[in-house]
């Protein structure tokens, strides 16, 4: 006779029951992920805007882009707060994911991952402190958190600060609602349609 993992089903919570215990935004997590690293991968960021294709420049618009999120969700309430923290845990077993298909060892991935995600909070601070501080504040954080030399990195930030700017301002402009339920929009960026 076969054995079944269905008699355990009943033990699990059902999905109202997860609604409750999380937040009924932190069960869209994974589509506001998804939606933030197809954004993400655009190829105009890398082909355009002078953002280096590699692991360490998607990194870069990545952290960029949770930045907007997270902080679009801060201050949203019970729901925002579980969807941030379910974002957060998808962004971390994402690295643990990539850092494993690339082929890192089992041993290290953790103290990498680790790593990564102190270098992505580090970057999310930084933003955020940036555009508290006002003026050109976030165009050179942004220049600094990218792998480039000094120069490159300026002139990348400067193409890039007008979408920051305009993806920040439409974030505001989003329901909170409809950002815990996965279903958010992006600005389009200047360069995407000959602008």
């Amino acid at each position: 006779m076969p054995w079944s993992l269905k008699p355990f089903a009943n033990l699990l919570p059902s999905a109202k029951s997860w609604a409750k215990i999380l937040g009924r935004g932190a069960l869209h997590a994974d589509d506001l992920y998804d939606a933030i690293m197809a954004q993400a991968r655009l190829p105009i960021y890398y082909q355009t805007l002078g953002i280096p294709d590699t692991l360490e420049g998607r990194f870069s618009i990545l952290t960029l882009h949770l930045f907007a999120v997270f902080r679009r969700l801060k201050g949203g309430g019970a729901e925002a707060t579980a969807t941030a923290q379910a974002l957060a845990d998808r962004f971390v077993a994402d690295m643990d994911t990539v850092l494993r298909e690339i082929g890192v060892g089992d041993l290290a991935v953790p103290k990498k991952v680790r790593k990564l995600v102190a270098g992505g909070a580090n970057l999310i601070d930084g933003y955020d402190r940036a555009v508290a501080a006002g003026g050109q504040a976030l165009e050179t954080a942004i220049a600094d958190g990218l792998p480039l030399d000094e120069a490159e990195a300026r002139a990348a930030s400067a193409k890039l600060i007008p979408y920051v700017n305009a993806l920040l301002e439409d974030l505001k402009a989003q329901p909170i609602e409809e950002i815990c339920a996965g279903r958010i929009g992006f600005p389009e960026i200047p360069g995407e349609r000959g602008s």
